[in-house]
């Protein structure tokens, strides 16, 4: 799979119609367009409303296409991640929300061999990084369907109850559960401070290991579900992240919400503004 960012609608339109390409229905409302050629070596193109076109199927006629779409100066083509050559089942885990004001936490594990690593692959996994919220959705979707995996998934409530653990304890037990239940396989952890689980601990692991690159789908994409709960539940958009949500934790105050149900207590922010 090759990654342009950056595409025209119009103007890629143009270059596939003179190349002969033919155009398909599109599948979501997140595309703009969808051309495919070929029969026995098949190019597919996916033109995402983001301005990312994903080419897709048999490597030589995807190297073509790229070769031509890099010659007439469509878009810019994103770098691939190449992921290291596991054997035998591996099992990745990865998390999300861990430095989030609202939120609690969750931890997510994916576990392939190398049939399933090269579907991952060819999933597009590999890009997560240059997926939106709306199409990072999509893609934990597809990618439980073709994984063993496993989630969990806890609410600030539960978060807050935990936290006389520590966070790092947290944190050490939730990867060591999540990988627990896909056992047997050799168990990689995208490493954090204090992180002691795991039979490989690697910093920028999703960038190294396919399975940890799905498991970071999995983890944001049931964030971003906790949090559009969160928000109905508030009555308001929860923000993402830590930096600009002082506003958000004055609509708690002002509403009346307990916020042992929409943060995590221990932040400092949050201590600072509740007292």
């Amino acid at each position: 799979m090759v990654v342009f960012e950056g595409v025209e609608s119009e103007e890629l339109a143009n270059f596939l119609r003179k190349r002969k390409f033919s155009p398909l229905d599109i599948k979501t409302i997140h595309e703009q367009l969808r051309y495919s050629k070929g029969i026995k070596k098949k190019v597919l193109l996916i033109l995402y409303n983001s301005g990312k076109l994903l080419l897709q199927g048999d490597a030589d006629a995807i190297e073509l296409t790229a070769e031509q779409l890099r010659g007439a100066g469509i878009g810019k083509e994103v770098k691939q991640i190449k992921f290291r050559k596991e054997l035998g089942w591996v099992i990745g885990s990865d998390e999300s929300l861990k430095g989030d004001t609202f939120g609690g936490l969750v931890v997510a594990a994916v576990k392939a061999d190398d049939m399933v690593r090269k579907e991952l692959i060819a999933l597009g996994v590999a890009d997560s990084k240059v997926l939106n919220d709306k199409e990072i959705i999509q893609m934990a979707e597809k990618v439980k369907r073709l994984v063993q995996c496993e989630i969990i998934n806890l609410t600030p409530e539960e978060y807050n109850h935990k936290d006389n653990e520590g966070v790092t304890k947290l944190m050490n037990k939730l990867h060591k559960n999540v990988a627990k239940y896909l056992k047997p396989g050799t168990h990689v952890v995208d490493k954090y401070p204090g992180c002691s689980v795991g039979d490989i601990m690697e910093t920028k692991a999703e960038s190294k290991f396919v399975e940890v690159a799905a498991a970071s789908v999995l983890a944001r994409a049931t964030a971003l579900q906790q949090l559009n709960y969160l928000s109905k539940k508030a009555g308001f958009a929860i923000p993402k992240g830590s930096t600009h949500v002082k506003w958000a934790l004055e609509e708690l105050k002002e509403k009346g919400l307990n916020p042992r149900e929409f943060v995590k207590l221990h932040f400092k922010n949050v201590e600072e503004f509740f007292g």
